[in-house]
């Protein structure tokens, strides 16, 4: 059998692709895979920041037509890439084990000796986040953010550019880590500080909802902790209907069955801060539950568009509301008022 994969056209795709190719061959090793390269709206509009662009599958639409019309069988995304509600007919078959969730600073040679609180008043500190603008803002006033587009490579040309204006630049930790650039790091961002995106640092495997032969394909990748960690988060986002447009981030733990997530809201001069912690203990089986395959006349039960695979459905319906109940402690502490405020200013600035 041969399966057919969508990725998209740049490096650090290709490596996430042949990653979870290569985790597949160890239980599949008689299938053949083929790789189909794409770009998507979202790499080829690098003029505008991702919140005044204003659509939510920037990076998605173009991969899941090919999805819809049988051309392949699944996609590889970053996990934070994804929107929390897909299109109907699409499911994520799959979230693999999370690499580093943080957030890291790379620092232009000029700076490669400090950090950003050691940066001189009035450095230019790059990225495209809203959430990372906003906590920069906050916790660094004394540097000035500005927005910078493209790949990995591009934005590492920007900063490496000696007339360019950028000190440093912030990524996700994962994508350096995954390109084996490790060295590039300058420091990481310690969640307890900096929170990160929903999803940041994990690989979710896109497929059709009803796929049975896919989804039974995909089920052994699941990861366990990565795949309540993240319905919880994503659960969090969905309810408070946040994204590229406001900035919004989290982090999270699970611990000895103990769930536990932060999550917060900004203005987008980070000067207002809607801010709440909860925990949960979740009911997680020794055994990892039914794979799809068993059930192949249902239609498979979504948590956050997440397919349960060999994950407990009751692990993930308590990691799901957790995340709900944050939403909505922050949602009683005016975050969407917060939300709608920074929206309206990024529309009113087009």
């Amino acid at each position: 059998d041969k399966v057919n994969i969508y990725f998209k056209l740049f490096q650090l795709a290709l490596i996430q692709t042949r990653h979870v190719i290569q985790c597949l061959k160890e239980f599949h090793p008689k299938m053949d895979f083929e790789i189909v390269t794409m770009s998507t709206k979202g790499d080829k509009i690098l003029d505008k920041s991702l919140p005044k662009i204003g659509e939510k599958s920037l990076f998605t639409e173009e991969l899941e037509l090919a999805l819809e019309n049988g051309r392949v069988d699944f996609v590889v995304h970053s996990l934070k890439d994804l929107p929390t509600s897909l299109p109907e007919g699409m499911a994520l078959g799959a979230i693999l084990k999370r690499e580093d969730p943080r957030d890291a600073v790379v620092m232009s040679k000029k700076h490669k000796d400090k950090t950003l609180s050691t940066l001189p008043e009035g450095s230019v500190i790059g990225t495209s986040s809203l959430r990372r603008s906003a906590q920069l803002s906050r916790n660094m006033p004394h540097l000035k953010v500005e927005n910078i587009r493209g790949n990995l490579n591009t934005r590492l040309k920007k900063l490496d550019n000696e007339d360019g204006p950028f000190a440093a630049i912030i990524l996700a930790a994962a994508g350096l880590k995954r390109m084996n650039w490790e060295d590039r790091i300058s420091q990481l961002l310690e969640s307890e500080e900096t929170l990160y995106a929903v999803g940041q640092g994990a690989l979710g495997v896109e497929c059709r909802e009803s796929d049975w032969k896919i989804l039974s394909l995909l089920e052994p990748l699941y990861d366990v902790e990565t795949t309540l960690r993240c319905v919880c988060e994503r659960s969090f986002l969905k309810t408070l209907g946040g994204g590229c447009s406001a900035p919004v981030a989290v982090s999270s733990t699970l611990m000895d069955k103990d769930l536990t997530i932060t999550g917060a809201v900004w203005s987008l001069d980070g000067q207002e801060l809607v801010k709440d912690t909860l925990r949960s203990k979740l009911y997680i089986p020794d055994d990892d539950g039914e794979p799809p395959k068993k059930c192949p006349y249902r239609e498979p039960q979504l948590y956050c568009s997440v397919v349960p695979g060999k994950v407990s459905s009751i692990s993930l319906l308590g990691a799901k509301q957790l995340g709900k109940d944050l939403a909505k402690s922050l949602i009683e502490k005016n975050a969407l008022d917060v939300m709608t405020e920074a929206r309206n200013e990024i529309l009113n600035s087009k």
